[in-house]
């Protein structure tokens, strides 16, 4: 089931510095503001940033984070500095901040759910972190989700990671984010790391989580797209689809827009 990318990544590449450019010009601010895990979907929507001219500001954000993200961090910013003179970054460790929220807010039965609702906590903690930065310095929040997460198991924290100004690899497979990683040559650490959302303060990895391998899951995606079903599959193919349609439909409140509440127009007048 595994994946090749087959864009090109060079046009690619341009294509998505060009459109992060026209975006930035048209909105009038100074450039963007990233949140860098060590991953390779902030290493690379750092480097397309970069190779706009326009400001980049990275930012590192650890809460009880695991040293070798916070490592990989480091590395990939610092070789971003030395590529590109328009890259900044600065520090915010939210640990106190978290461990303030946590001690102010009751706990709960419910070991599981406690769990999940502070990790996602933390990366509500870095989306309002990194709005401040961007408010200050007027720029524009990049998104680092790419197309598996964003749309097809909704791998992300509503209001936290998905709370984004844009999100220049929203529309490329977490394959195509490597191929452009290679292309862009991000730190090796980086490009061999198994992929973590970093969210519960240990070396987990995001296949733990799901269940499934990104190169499963894009499998999945694609052939739920052409409309096949579970029962077309059979031992580990129908085991991997059966857990992307899980994640996707669970996840679906994510993907779509916010309901409102339409009041009919009769109710309107008295």
């Amino acid at each position: 089931m595994a994946k090749k990318s087959t864009i090109q990544v060079e046009k690619v590449n341009e294509h998505i510095v060009s459109w992060l450019k026209d975006y930035a010009t048209k909105a009038r601010v100074n450039g963007f503001v990233i949140g860098i895990s060590g991953g390779v979907d902030s290493a690379v929507t750092s480097t397309l940033c970069a190779q706009t001219g326009l400001t980049t500001l990275c930012i590192e954000m650890p809460i009880h984070q695991d040293p070798t993200q916070v490592n990989r961090g480091k590395e990939h910013i610092e070789q971003l500095k030395k590529r590109f003179p328009n890259v900044q970054n600065d520090v915010a460790d939210l640990t106190s901040a978290f461990e303030t929220f946590r001690n102010a807010v009751p706990g709960s039965e419910n070991e599981a759910k406690l769990y999940l609702s502070l990790a996602n906590t933390r990366a509500r903690l870095r989306m309002t972190t990194l709005y401040y930065f961007a408010g200050i310095h007027g720029l524009l929040v990049a998104g680092t989700g790419n197309k598996v997460e964003d749309f097809g198991v909704g791998f992300y924290t509503k209001y936290g990671d998905g709370g984004v100004d844009l999100s220049p690899i929203a529309d490329l497979m977490k394959s195509d984010v490597y191929a452009l990683g290679r292309y862009l040559e991000i730190p090796m650490s980086i490009q061999h790391a198994a992929p973590t959302d970093g969210l519960f303060g240990d070396s987990r990895t995001d296949e733990q989580q799901l269940g499934a391998s990104y190169d499963e899951l894009e499998w999945a995606m694609l052939e739920s797209e052409n409309n096949n079903e579970a029962g077309n599959y059979s031992g580990r193919q129908r085991e991997v689809f059966e857990i992307y349609k899980k994640l996707n439909t669970a996840n679906q409140h994510k993907m779509v827009p916010i309901p409102v509440c339409i009041i009919p127009s009769d109710l309107k007048k008295i």
